[in-house]
């Protein structure tokens, strides 16, 4: 029997049964975030793009997209979905495939904090990006106030061992993350819920 990865193994179970149709949360401020960043022509990689929504998003603003998911169910749901569309099976630990310098913006939404090697991760992001390209990403918010929520009450239902957030980050912990990469220009800033217990962090730096 062949060898399976159990991430990848993981994924391609979800992507089966996940029923089609779904709205995603925080899909709006998500869209607002990545068609205020992007640029007719640019050429853009969808990293994680799941069954396309985002990579459709993307042509809609002038770019030229290429999607890109660790499992093969979500690309066919890609391509289902978005016939013509540029939808392309990565590895679950090895490096893209795609050329060095290739996009003037990576974009990852909802993914950096699924990802086990997140150095392999963000060094083949960098790898991918053009000098000056930029890298646009979200991931859920930990802020002060959710923290002592979670201390009280939640530890053991958000920190579930078999979930499949696998990283949690702060407006702080991503910043030191993203600048310890050579990441430069950061702006970080919290939405949804409210001011004290933003749920999502939108991040944008630049290579």
């Amino acid at each position: 029997m062949p060898y399976v990865h159990p991430i990848k193994d993981y994924y391609e179970e979800l992507w089966e049964r996940l029923p089609a149709g779904l709205t995603p949360p925080g899909y709006e401020t998500r869209r607002e975030f990545l068609l205020g960043e992007a640029k007719p022509g640019d050429r853009a990689l969808d990293l994680g793009c799941g069954d396309g929504d985002f990579t459709a998003e993307l042509v809609a603003a002038g770019a030229v997209p290429v999607g890109v998911e660790i499992a093969q169910a979500a690309i066919e749901r890609a391509r289902t979905k978005h016939p013509g569309l540029d939808f392309r099976l990565a590895p679950v630990d090895g490096p893209l495939p795609l050329e060095d310098n290739s996009f003037e913006l990576v974009w990852s939404s909802e993914v950096i904090e699924h990802v086990a090697d997140t150095a392999r991760w963000l060094s083949e992001v960098r790898r991918v990006l053009t000098q000056g390209g930029r890298l646009l990403l979200t991931t859920p918010d930990h802020p002060r106030l959710h923290r002592l929520a979670l201390a009280v009450r939640g530890f053991e239902r958000h920190f579930e061992p078999r979930g499949d957030h696998l990283r949690f980050y702060t407006r702080r912990s991503l910043r030191e993350l993203l600048a310890d990469f050579g990441f430069d220009e950061l702006s970080i800033e919290g939405a949804g819920g409210f001011p004290l217990a933003r749920t999502t962090l939108l991040a944008s730096a630049r290579r």
